[in-house]
């Protein structure tokens, strides 16, 4: 059993949304990611997807494109990003009834050794626009993120946080208060995505305060699920 990552599929079964603003790389991006994904990932692992799974609006319409994961192999982890306005409370998303797929949602997922905890996070406080309103969701998100770990309880447990915005400042790619947290509970492992494009300069990746750090956005790792632990 490995657990490997990847964020932003930005799936569109309506092909309303295409991703090649960002760059020619997009261009069939979800045949991309899916060949990749049946070439190296085997029935018993783990795949992180850290938010922007679907670009539906609606519960109901994302289905198929969560139907189209829960059928690849391997069990799937997903958290919330920006985009998923489709995402719904922990018993809808549940009565979707998907074998191979759990909901990351306040709380936690136990794997033998290994617990995976997240939250969807939020824009960096030095971001521009960043303003009251954000002040709100990042203080939430940064609860969220909480309350995810603060659910387990067994501290022998190796914990791994999947996020789907840098958890760092814009300037300086300083930690931010997310990673506060992450030091809080002895966090070994985060994965997260959102960066696409040019943006992909503010990714920061390596051992940081004792975490080791992932940035997966799909088009950063060339759509190819990136193994995060052996």
């Amino acid at each position: 059993m490995a657990v490997y990552g990847i964020a932003d599929l930005h799936l569109d079964s309506t092909g309303d949304k295409p991703m090649d603003i960002f760059g020619d790389n997009w261009i069939a991006h979800e045949e991309k990611i899916f060949n990749n994904w049946k070439e190296i990932i085997s029935s018993d692992d783990i795949v992180l997807i850290a938010g922007d799974t679907s670009w539906a609006l609606r519960l109901s319409e994302a289905y198929n494109d969560l139907k189209k994961i829960d059928e690849l192999p391997g069990h799937k982890i997903i958290s919330r990003g920006n985009h998923d306005y489709w995402w719904s409370t922990k018993s809808k998303l549940e009565g979707l009834e998907l074998k191979t797929i759990h909901f990351l949602h306040n709380d936690s997922f136990l794997y033998n050794s290994i617990i995976i905890c997240g939250a969807r996070g939020w824009a960096s406080k030095d971001s521009d626009e960043f303003d009251e309103h954000d002040e709100k969701i990042f203080a939430r998100e940064i609860n969220r993120l909480d309350l995810s770990l603060s659910s387990i309880k067994d501290n022998e447990l190796e914990k791994v946080v999947m996020i789907h915005y840098p958890p760092f400042n814009t300037e300086n790619k300083s930690p931010n208060e997310f990673v506060d947290i992450m030091k809080k509970h002895n966090v070994i492992k985060c994965v997260y995505g959102h960066l696409h494009g040019e943006g992909h300069k503010f990714a920061v990746e390596g051992n940081i305060d004792g975490i080791d750090f992932h940035c997966i956005s799909s088009d950063y790792i060339d759509f190819v699920p990136k193994r995060i632990i052996y």
